[in-house]
């Protein structure tokens, strides 16, 4: 009896997580393999010569480069503090007795036992914590980058701009870790009316995650230019 009560959420909800993971790791090969197809890759790139550029000609771009990098702490900082008020509150919950903990048992399907009423609002909690973790991180290595950008540049001294741009890239990708998780909690919030809403947020999520991680134009514009280059080597 137990059985029919969970079976959408014992399968259902791992599947969906299994689609979301599954987009990811293909994502982290290609950003590995062919970062030009990615913003994420392209992105990097660009964030390099940034780094590069700023400490070349420190005493005009200072205030750029600090102002630029401020406005990133900003931005880590307002989902840091947004995922640990939601921590705060999903602890409120998990700690009360009223009924806000128990779902509308005849308006979704799945389980909707103590315990995996339980196993749901822990689930959300720890993406939280999480997500704020990435986040604090985040903001300890670009509070880094903030004063080492800033350094005299001198041939023996240990801050070049390659490890300047290592410790902005580590941010950077603890900034988008947190980001990620904290999209990845849509599903499970989702989960509290019932384990359907859970898969099919997952399967939307997907095409939507991939037309903002990819970029279409360049390969069509390498295409144009390779064309360019045999009409060219033709017509010589």
């Amino acid at each position: 009896m137990e059985w029919r009560k969970c079976y959408l959420d014992v399968i259902l909800v791992p599947l969906g997580f299994l689609i979301t993971v599954s987009y990811h790791a293909w994502l982290w090969h290609k950003v590995r393999t062919d970062p030009r197809s990615t913003i994420i890759g392209i992105n990097t790139s660009g964030r390099r010569f940034w780094v590069s550029a700023m400490m070349k000609d420190n005493e005009k771009k200072n205030i750029l480069a600090v102002q630029t990098l401020r406005n990133t702490i900003m931005g880590s900082t307002l989902m840091a503090t947004t995922s640990i008020l939601l921590c705060s509150g999903l602890a409120a919950v998990i700690s009360s007795t009223y009924s806000v903990k128990k779902p509308l048992n005849d308006a979704v399907y799945g389980a909707h036992g103590e315990f995996m009423v339980a196993l749901k609002y822990v689930s959300l909690l720890t993406i939280f914590l999480f997500s704020f973790m990435c986040h604090s991180l985040s903001i300890r290595f670009i509070n880094q980058v903030n004063i080492l950008i800033n350094s005299p540049q001198d041939p023996m001294s240990l801050v070049t701009p390659e490890y300047v741009s290592e410790l902005l890239e580590k941010g950077y990708l603890l900034n988008t870790a947190g980001n990620r998780l904290f999209y990845a909690a849509l599903p499970l919030v989702l989960w509290i009316f019932g384990p359907v809403l859970v898969f099919l947020c997952s399967v939307t999520m997907v095409p939507v995650l991939y037309n903002l991680d990819f970029v279409f134009s360049s390969s069509t514009e390498k295409r144009k230019m390779d064309i360019g280059n045999e009409n060219r080597d033709e017509f010589v």
